[in-house]
């Protein structure tokens, strides 16, 4: 299987026919075919949602309305689309460690409400819970009925109390909540196999502690899954005394931060003010509808850097969100192509 940043590449083939003409009318005319010569064309895929300062949904902007850079540099958009309503690839990741106790029936709550009101026909998802260990629940599916019965076995335990058929990701149990390596086993594990747009939702209060992966690791895989992260930030003051939640909070704030808004997403904070349901389907819509952008980029090197993207629209009162980059990797098997990193993409059209 491929583990790699998902790339997508258009290929033109340019196939030269050449004819000899007849000497006469008795002879057929004689066709030498020539090898087809095929030309790889790397282009970078990019899906932005843009809203206005009062964070209304912006969706009738041109291609002429973006500005594109890399590493600084100007690049000419050439691919552009609304996509909307294309299939959904969802992991969904729980954390059920033990600052999360007291939450563990509402997490298997808004699970349930997150597949109700998320999942579509054409659509496939999986469940992880972590907390010391990282666990798959339920691998790929579209039935509603299995993600439901492995809602069911979100609980607060230790992988000595595992159920048949589920599968560990991480069989060693580090103690504390490996938030990072959890992450990182969801993109490098599953993800990165997949096509199409990728999602990963983390429902979590944002503290790690003991992953073997670092945050960049865990930023790292995500990009090169070719994934969108949403956060959903869920917390139980209780788990924390005063002076630990100030000293953890900034941190756990921060880190969600980080790993939604560099493969663009972004997080929710799940508060009397926003319920479940209304959040999943302001969630919904913007994982269903956003432009899609692509370009190819003028640094054809493939050298596995990684390029900065700031893509922004020519009125300042718009605010983008999308990847903040892409890792330009070496060709695979002789072949050539840049490959997209962060955000989930599709083909441009």
């Amino acid at each position: 299987m491929l583990r790699y940043l998902a790339r997508l590449a258009t290929t033109a083939q340019a196939v030269v026919l050449l004819t000899l003409p007849a000497r006469s009318q008795q002879h057929k005319p004689v066709k030498d075919i020539s090898p087809a010569i095929q030309v790889e064309v790397n282009v970078v895929n990019i899906l932005a949602t843009v809203r206005d300062k009062h964070g209304a949904w912006i969706n009738n902007l041109t291609k002429d309305d973006f500005i594109l850079t890399e590493d600084r540099q100007p690049q000419q958009i050439k691919y552009f689309a609304r996509e909307t309503d294309l299939p959904l690839t969802i992991g969904l990741l729980v954390d059920v460690s033990g600052s999360q106790y007291n939450l563990i029936d509402i997490e298997r709550q808004a699970a349930y409400q997150f597949f109700s009101q998320v999942l579509r026909k054409g659509d496939k998802a999986f469940l992880i819970s972590f907390r010391g260990n990282v666990e798959l629940l339920q691998d790929f599916t579209g039935s509603a009925r299995l993600l439901q019965e492995a809602i069911e076995r979100l609980s607060w335990h230790s992988a000595g109390d595992l159920q048949a058929g589920q599968v560990v990701l991480s069989t060693m149990d580090r103690g504390g909540t490996v938030l990072y390596d959890a992450i990182y086993l969801a993109a490098t594990d599953r993800l990165v196999h997949q096509a199409g747009r990728k999602v990963m939702v983390l429902i979590t209060d944002g503290v790690d502690f003991n992953s073997q992966r670092t945050l960049g690791d865990a930023v790292k895989a995500a990009q090169q899954a070719d994934t969108v992260i949403y956060s959903i930030r869920y917390f139980d003051i209780r788990a924390y005394s005063d002076d630990r939640f100030r000293k953890y909070s900034d941190v756990m704030d921060s880190a969600l931060r980080t790993v939604s808004q560099q493969t663009g997403g972004r997080v929710l904070y799940m508060d009397k003010k926003h319920p479940l349901p209304q959040d999943f389907d302001e969630l919904q819509q913007e994982m269903r509808s956003q432009y899609a952008i692509g370009y190819i980029p003028t640094n054809e090197k493939h050298d596995g850097s990684y390029r900065h993207l700031d893509l922004r629209t020519r009125d300042h009162n718009l605010k983008v969100q999308a990847r903040r980059g892409y890792y330009a990797m070496p060709p695979e098997n002789g072949s050539g192509g840049a490959r997209p990193a962060g955000g989930a993409s599709t083909r441009p059209r």
